[in-house]
């Protein structure tokens, strides 16, 4: 019996001692390899932004899941975003990273922070408050949701555009834009 109470007392403190499954940090590989991804955004390296995908990955950013991207449409995307820009970049203050793993397994890196960017067209720079998660499988990005509030650069960009096609009607220039495909 004195064998039965202590063996016991042992599994008891072992299991009482030993540290439960980690649901939430804010330090893990798969942060550090988001971090790294953004890196190769900023630095437009879209190879190395590439690799830290699975090739079958969903990028959905501003747009309902139905609308997400492919790998090869989002960097299509963002080659086309960076022609317009003349450098962006996040912010490292403010910036937080997360990590959850969900009831059902899952591994979500979570990032909160802010993206700078300068518009070639008028020089102007936009401060865009910005969110993304991204799921983690295998190491690799396999779902990645963003959300940003873009009205502002919007705005500019068509009130630019409006301003340019009234300077090309003007200018009798309005033909040559009802050619265009």
């Amino acid at each position: 019996m004195k064998n039965i109470i202590l063996t016991g007392l042992v599994v008891l403190l072992i299991t009482s001692c030993s540290q439960p499954d980690k649901r939430y940090t804010q330090e893990s590989a798969e942060i550090d390899s988001y971090r790294a991804s953004l890196e190769a955004y900023e630095n437009q390296d879209w190879r190395s932004l590439a690799t830290y995908y699975h090739p079958d990955a969903v990028i959905i950013n501003n747009v309902p899941e139905s609308e997400g991207q492919n790998l090869a449409e989002i960097l299509k995307t963002h080659k086309e975003d960076a022609a317009i820009f003349n450098s962006w970049r996040f912010l490292d203050d403010p910036e937080t990273f997360e990590m959850v793993v969900t009831n059902d397994g899952e591994t979500w890196v979570n990032y909160w922070g802010v993206w700078e960017g300068t518009l070639k067209a008028n020089n102007r720079k936009y401060v865009i408050p910005t969110h993304s998660t991204a799921q983690f499988r295998d190491g690799k990005i396999v779902k990645e949701l963003g959300y940003w509030d873009i009205s502002k650069l919007v705005t500019d960009i068509n009130a630019m555009e409006a301003a340019e096609a009234q300077a090309l009607k003007a200018t009798g220039g309005e033909a040559v834009m009802s050619q265009k495909p």
